[in-house]
C-alpha cells in the first residue's frame, strides 16, 4: 500500500436487436415461433401511471444521502447517564467522549439526575434541561427506549445506543430491537446502534494528508487492522461502527462516505444486509462517483434456506447472490482482513493506470517466474515487451538475463546508477501501468539501494509502483523509512496480497469508466405484456409447461410450434400441422422433471409412433396418479447450445435472473450467472462471460457460434417479467432454452412456472 505495508433448423436471418432492461423489446421473428406481436411495449405504452422514484416492482430507484455531518462533526454533545465514578463502566466512556467532543470543537453537556458536575462540567438533570438544541445524543443507558421521545421532543438530530440486548440475542431482543426501531422512525431522529461502540469517537490522526479511507464496521474489533494503517502513514477520515442497525445501516454511511470529498475509498466489514436495494443504491452511487469500496463480507458458506422446485432456484445460495450484486456494482468482495486494509489503501491513494500491463521486476529469475505465475494465473496480463525496449534494458542488464518480462536484472545493476535507469525504462513503457518488484528479503546494501531507486522513481512517474518486502521480521530501513515512507509507493508484505489489491485497482477503474447507472434506465411503467401474464398466473400454484409457455410468449420470448391436445387421434393431427418430427410431452400443473418420469417421447416420425407415444404418456400419468390437462405435440428442435434462465426470489434482493448452462445436467454442472434487476445489456453480456462454459457459446468443434444477442435478448424479457410480475411470480425456470446458431435465435423448449 502506498506509504504503508501493506438440432439442426432453418431459419431465416435477422439482424439482432438487443435492448436493455429499460426498453421492453418490439416484437421480432426468429423463424421458429410467433411470440404474438403485442408481448411487448415500453414507457410510452405503459399500462400502469409513472412512478419517477419506484420501478415496475415498487422498489426506490434512489435513495437520499443521509446528512452525516453533525454525526462526526457536531458542534454539541450530549451524554446520557455520564458519569465520573472510579470503577463505573459510564465513567471511561465518558472521559473518552470528553476528549473525543475537545478534538472536534463539540461542547459537551453531561445528563444524569444524580449529579451535579461530572468531570467538572456542569450535569443537567434531564434532556429537557439542556441548555442547547445538541447535535448528537449518547445513550450510556441500559434501556435506550424510553430516552427517544424525550431526545425528539428536544429536537436533537442524531443518538448513538451502546446497549446490547437486542437482535444478536434471540425472539426476545428482536422484538426489542423492533419496538426500538418504531420510535426511532416516529422521532425523527437518527441512530446508530444498538449493540455498538465508540470506533466512531477514536483519536485520529490530523497530521497525515492524502486521500482518505473511511471504514463501515458491524464488528468494531474487525475494523482494528484497518484503523491502525494510521501507524503506517495511511489517513483514515471516519469510522462508522453500525451495530444492530435499528436505523442508520450500512448502506446509509456509504451513501455518505461517497459523496465526501476527502474520502479516496470505503472499507467495510459486513456480516447481514439490512436491505439488499438500499446497499445496491449506495453501491450505485459510489460507482457514479467512482469511488472504490472493499468489502469483507462474511457467510461464503451459507446454503441458504429456501427450497424450490425450479432448477435455479435449487443453485442459487443466498451468498451467490450477494457476491454477483456486489461485483454487478463494482464493489470489491475480500476475503481476509489483510486483503480488506492492502487493497483498500491501494485504491485510496493510487493514481488512474495509464496501461493495464504489469511489468515484474526482480534480482532473481526464480522470485520473478513466481511472482509472474501468481500474477498471471489471477487474470493481471503481463505484456511481452518490445524489441527495442529489451535492447534498451540490455545495455545496464546482462544479455543472457531474460528481461521480456518477468525483468529478471541478476542483482548487479541495482547497487550503482544502472538501477534507476532500469526502472524509469521500464516506467517509460506505454505497455506498462504497474511496476511490482517483489523482494523476498532483505540484501543491505543493495536492498537498500534498490527500495530508494524504485522511491525515487515513483516520485517522478504517474505509474504505479508496487514492492513486496517479504522479510518476516520488517524492522529493516529499507522497509520501515524508505519504503514506508513513501506516499507513492505501494507496498505489500506478501505475493497474494499485492496481486489482489492490484487486480482490484486495475478492475475498479475500467468497471468506473464505463458505468452506466441501470437505475436510470429501470423500466417504472407496466407493459402490455405484463396484463396478459397476469390472467394466466394462478396464485399459489404451479403452471403446466403450456401455460408457462404461454406466460413466455406474452413476454416475446419464443417457444416452439405446439399444440396441447387430449386424445390420441388429436395428437396425430396437431403432429401433421407441427410438422415431423415431434416431441410429446406430458402437461399438467404441479408437474416438474417430466424426463425422469418417463413422460416425453422425442424423435416422433410417424403417425402411427405419435399414437403410440400418446397412449403410453397417458397411462404412465394414469399409473403414477399425475393429472395431467393433455398432451402437448411440439415442434423438435434437434441442435443448439443448450441453457437454462430463470427467476427466483431472494429474501434481500427480491427477484433474481439466472442463465447457465441447461439440460439435464443443470444441477450436476451448477455453471451459473446471477443478475440482480436492474441491469442492461452490458451486464447480460457479462453474465454470460462468467461461465465457464462460454465457450461453446462461441462454438467448438466444428459447431457454428450460437446467437447469443437472442440469448441475451431473453435475458433482459425474463427479468422485465421478473419484475413487473414481482408480486405474482415466485419462480421461473426456462430449461432447456436452445440458443440456434448465429442470426437463428433461440427457443424456449421447456418451461416451469410457479405462482405466489
Amino acid at each position: 500500500m502506498l506509504g504503508s505495508t501493506h438440432g439442426t433448423l432453418t431459419t431465416h436471418s435477422r439482424p439482432a436487436r438487443v435492448v436493455a432492461c429499460g426498453e421492453h423489446p418490439p416484437h421480432t421473428v426468429h423463424g421458429i415461433s410467433d411470440p404474438g406481436a403485442d408481448g411487448a411495449g415500453g414507457p410510452g405504452t405503459a399500462a400502469g401511471p409513472v412512478v419517477a422514484d419506484q420501478d415496475v416492482s415498487g422498489r426506490p430507484l434512489h435513495a437520499p444521502v443521509p446528512d452525516l455531518d453533525r454525526f462526526f462533526r457536531p458542534e454539541s454533545v450530549a451524554v446520557i447517564g455520564a458519569s465520573d465514578s472510579e470503577g463505573r463502566p459510564n465513567t471511561g466512556i465518558t472521559r473518552q467522549l470528553i476528549a473525543w467532543a475537545e478534538r472536534v470543537g463539540a461542547r459537551l453537556h453531561p445528563v444524569n439526575p444524580g449529579r451535579e458536575r461530572v468531570f467538572g462540567l456542569p450535569c443537567h438533570a434531564g434532556v429537557g434541561e439542556l441548555p442547547e438544541t445538541v447535535d448528537l445524543a449518547v445513550l450510556l443507558v441500559g434501556d435506550p427506549l424510553p430516552v427517544i421521545g424525550q431526545l425528539a421532543e428536544a429536537k436533537v438530530k442524531f443518538a448513538v445506543a451502546f446497549a446490547s440486548g437486542f437482535a444478536e440475542t434471540g425472539e426476545d431482543g428482536a422484538a426489542a430491537q423492533a419496538r426500538l426501531a418504531d420510535a426511532v422512525a416516529r422521532s425523527g431522529l437518527r441512530l446508530l446502534g444498538p449493540n455498538t461502540n465508540l470506533n466512531a469517537f477514536e483519536r485520529f490522526r490530523d497530521d497525515l494528508d492524502g486521500p482518505a479511507i473511511a471504514l463501515i464496521t458491524q464488528s468494531g474489533h474487525q475494523g482494528r487492522p484497518v484503523f491502525t494503517l494510521q501507524e503506517l502513514g495511511i489517513r483514515l477520515s471516519h469510522w462508522a461502527p453500525t451495530g444492530n442497525e435499528a436505523d442508520l445501516e450500512t448502506a446509509d454511511f456509504l451513501s455518505y462516505f461517497a459523496t465526501r470529498p476527502e474520502v479516496g475509498a470505503i472499507a467495510a466489514y459486513v456480516e447481514g444486509l439490512k436491505d439488499g436495494r438500499s446497499f445496491l443504491l449506495a453501491a450505485d452511487r459510489a460507482a457514479r462517483n467512482k469511488v472504490p469500496v472493499v468489502v469483507v463480507k462474511v457467510g461464503r458458506t451459507e446454503t441458504g434456506a429456501r427450497t424450490a422446485a425450479s432448477h435455479t432456484g435449487k443453485l442459487t445460495g443466498a451468498d451467490e447472490v450477494v457476491d454477483a450484486a456486489m461485483r454487478q456494482y463494482g464493489v470489491i468482495r475480500v476475503d481476509g482482513l489483510d486483503e480488506l486494509q492492502d487493497t483498500a489503501a491501494l485504491l485510496a491513494r493510487a493514481r488512474k493506470p495509464t496501461a493495464e500491463g504489469v511489468a515484474v521486476y526482480s534480482i532473481s529469475g526464480g522470485t520473478g517466474a513466481h511472482f509472474a505465475d501468481l500474477a498471471t494465473a489471477a487474470g493481471l496480463t503481463l505484456p511481452t515487451l518490445s524489441d527495442a525496449k529489451q535492447t534498451e534494458l540490455h545495455q545496464w542488464i546482462p544479455g543472457y538475463l531474460n528481461v521480456a518480462n518477468p525483468i529478471d536484472n541478476g542483482g548487479h545493476p541495482v547497487g550503482d546508477w544502472r538501477g534507476r535507469k532500469i526502472i524509469d525504462a521500464l516506467l517509460a513503457d506505454p505497455s506498462v501501468g504497474v511496476l511490482i518488484c517483489p523482494i523476498t528479503g532483505p540484501f543491505p546494501p543493495m536492498s537498500d539501494k534498490l527500495a530508494q531507486d524504485l522511491v525515487d522513481a515513483a516520485e517522478q512517474s504517474d505509474k504505479l509502483v508496487c514492492v513486496v518486502w517479504g522479510s518476516p521480521v520488517g524492522t529493516e530501513d529499507a522497509y520501515r523509512h524508505t519504503l514506508l515512507g513513501s506516499s507513492r509507493v505501494a507496498t505489500f508484505r506478501t505475493f497474494a496480497n499485492c496481486i489482489t489489491a492490484v487486480r482490484a485497482y486495475l478492475d475498479h477503474h475500467r468497471f468506473t469508466a464505463h458505468y452506466r447507472s441501470p437505475f436510470d434506465d429501470a423500466p417504472r411503467t407496466l407493459s402490455p405484456s405484463a396484463r396478459k401474464a397476469q390472467a394466466l398466473l394462478r396464485p399459489g400454484r404451479q403452471l403446466s409447461e403450456h401455460a408457462a409457455k404461454q406466460l413466455l410468449r406474452a413476454y416475446g420470448i419464443r417457444v416452439p410450434r405446439e399444440q396441447l391436445v387430449t386424445s390420441a387421434a388429436a395428437a396425430v393431427r396437431a403432429a401433421s400441422l407441427v410438422g415431423y418430427p415431434v416431441v410429446l410431452k406430458g402437461s399438467g400443473p404441479e408437474l416438474a422433471h417430466k424426463t425422469e418420469l418417463g413422460l416425453v417421447k422425442v424423435g416422433l416420425t410417424s403417425a402411427s409412433q405419435v399414437r403410440d407415444a400418446y397412449r403410453e404418456l397417458t397411462e404412465i400419468a394414469r399409473y403414477e396418479d399425475l393429472p395431467l390437462d393433455g398432451v402437448l405435440v411440439c415442434q423438435m428442435i434437434e441442435r443448439g447450445v443448450e441453457m437454462v434462465v430463470g427467476v427466483t426470489p431472494d429474501p434481500l434482493f427480491g427477484p433474481t435472473v439466472t442463465v447457465g448452462l441447461g439440460g439435464v445436467l443443470v444441477e450436476v454442472l451448477r455453471d451459473i450467472a446471477v443478475g440482480v434487476p436492474p441491469f442492461g445489456e452490458a451486464h447480460a453480456r457479462a453474465m454470460l462471460r462468467e461461465l465457464r462454459g462460454h465457450a461453446l457459446l462461441e462454438g467448438v468443434r466444428g459447431m457454428p457460434p450460437a446467437d447469443t444477442d437472442a440469448l441475451v435478448e431473453t435475458v433482459l424479457r425474463v427479468q422485465r417479467m421478473a419484475l413487473e410480475l414481482d408480486s405474482e411470480l415466485a419462480e421461473l425456470d426456462i430449461n432447456p432454452l436452445i440458443v440456434l446458431e448465429r442470426g437463428q435465435g433461440a427457443v424456449a423448449l421447456d418451461a416451469l412456472a410457479i405462482c405466489h
